[in-house]
Formats: C-alpha cells, structure tokens, sequence
C-alpha cells in the first residue's frame, strides 16, 4: 500500500506510441509491474509499490531540452544503460554528463527523454 503525503509525486502518465513495447521496456529496464486498469489501458507501478501510472496514446513523446526531467533511481547505472541500450532505447547523455552524480539520459521506444540515477553509494 502506498503512502500518502501531501506534496508527494504519485502518478505518471508517459506517452507511448506502441503501449506494448513502451510496457515491456520499462517492465525489463526498471523492473515495474504492469497491469491492465478496468477501462483497458496498460498502468504500471514501480518497484517501491509507491509511483504509478499509464502509458497514454496521441500524446507527444517528450524529447526535448530538459526542463522537468525525470530520473529513475536504479542500483547499477552501468547495467542500466545497457539494459536501455538492449530494449531499444538510446542513451542521450551518457554517465559522467552531471559528475560527480551518477546519472545518464535516455530516451526510451517513444523518444521521451528521462533519466537513471545511481545513488554514490552504491558505485
């Protein structure tokens, strides 16, 4: 069961211009399960049980300029980037682009543009 606080960020919608491939990449990269909601779109919640959200048709991927960029918190940015990298998304800044954070961009099979991040403990 999630938490609920005022302020948290709790829900994402993420353009996809093929639900299923966009659902299998972050299924395989980040782990996220994904579910069939009761009108028919594909949701998913990630690994804490605490962001959820849909993949959404018709709206325009993300790609441009960062203005609010999303980072994804993995375990191992390096696995991670291969990971992208093997489900057809491309690293749009490699690791080393925000030293000494441990970050990368990438955009996924829809061209939205986020990002990982490795917390320095865990290099």
């Amino acid at each position: 069961m999630p938490s609920y606080a005022n302020g948290k960020i709790c829900y994402l919608e993420i353009p996809a211009t093929d639900v299923a491939r966009s659902s299998e990449f972050y299924s395989r990269v980040f782990g996220w399960k994904m579910r069939t909601r009761g009108d028919g779109a594909v949701a998913f919640d990630d690994t804490t049980g605490e962001v959820s959200g849909a993949f959404v048709i018709g709206r325009a991927p993300w790609s441009g300029a960062p203005g609010v960029l999303v980072y994804i918190m993995v375990d191992d940015a390096e696995r991670s980037v291969k990971a992208i990298q093997a489900t057809g998304g491309r690293i749009v800044q490699p690791i080393g682009g925000d030293a000494p954070e441990i970050t990368a961009r990438f955009s996924d099979p829809a061209g939205n543009v986020m990002a990982v991040y490795q917390a320095p403990s865990k290099r």
